[in-house]
């Protein structure tokens, strides 16, 4: 309990009406203890309203970005800006009231559908509840429950499959309605089915607002605004998913590898080698 926190308040408030949810990681450096560096110099810029997609083998930072986007750590130089503002000088209820973040690894209570739902705005009435459960197409297997919104889940949600957990999960951050809204892998550890029901979810939701969305199936994310391929602590690709398969970089590489275009067993280093920044390819976009 004494022990002092190492990330510190700010002072300035942001009534979250007012926020637009342009996000600017301004030429961030980052290490967690004891290990390689991060980011060195890694800059992105996300407009409003914009949805769009982080993509790159595992490790490379993605959800890095967003916990230093939600001051779950601190970046060692630069500067992540919301709407201008610099995070550090934002009050820390007020920057996490702006952004809803349903992630890989979903945490559920003991207790009720319904209760877990509410989480997200507690001053919610039913109605409300109910409209977001619809919005995240989980009302249909809710209501199939013996009963329905006041079915117990039990700890952790153990009750419930891997997809209905994730649909909840989307639930409670549609009834948030936040400016802001982060997908962490939300479909990487469901069936196909769910994954298209997660999907649709995901583009009713997140207009109106900016959406980031970490994905390695690829198919999650080809109607986003724009797709960035990280490596090396940097953005190595960006574009559209039809302009990044036109590109014929890391990207393609990874698209085609998915959906069974290229068998890569004989190789496993092709797709990591298609990243590389001396890729003339996929460095193409950066020029």
């Amino acid at each position: 309990m004494a022990t002092q926190p190492e990330i510190i308040n700010g002072t300035q408030e942001l009534p979250l009406e007012t926020v637009r949810g342009e996000i600017h990681f301004d030429n961030i450096s980052f290490t967690y203890r004891e290990s390689h560096k991060i980011f060195d110099g890694f800059d992105l810029h996300i407009p409003a309203h914009h949805t769009v997609a982080l993509v790159g083998a595992t490790g490379l930072g993605k959800s890095t970005l967003l916990k230093l986007l939600l001051r779950f750590y601190e970046v060692d130089d630069g500067q992540v800006l919301l709407d201008g503002h610099n995070i550090r000088d934002l009050d820390l209820i007020d920057l996490r009231k702006s952004i809803g973040l349903v992630s890989q690894d979903v945490f559920l209570f003991e207790g009720t559908v319904y209760d877990n739902i509410l989480y997200g705005r507690p001053e919610a009435t039913r109605e409300d509840v109910i409209a977001a459960a619809e919005a995240a197409e989980a009302l249909e297997f809710i209501l199939k429950l013996p009963k329905g919104f006041d079915a117990s889940i039990g700890e952790r949600g153990l009750k419930l499959s891997g997809g209905q957990k994730q649909r909840i999960s989307i639930a409670r951050a549609v009834l948030k309605d936040p400016p802001i809204l982060i997908m962490d892998e939300a479909t990487s550890s469901v069936d196909n089915e769910t994954e298209g029901a997660i999907q649709r979810s995901i583009e009713r939701i997140s207009k109106g607002r900016t959406t980031i969305i970490i994905a390695h199936r690829m198919s999650t994310i080809r109607q986003v605004d724009q797709i960035y391929l990280l490596d090396n602590g940097r953005v190595e690709e960006q574009g559209t998913h039809e302009e990044l398969l036109a590109l014929d970089g890391g990207y393609a590489v990874l698209w085609k590898l998915q959906t069974g275009e290229r068998d890569d067993k004989k190789n496993g280093r092709a797709a990591a080698a298609a990243i590389k920044p001396n890729n003339k390819k996929a460095s193409k976009c950066l020029d």
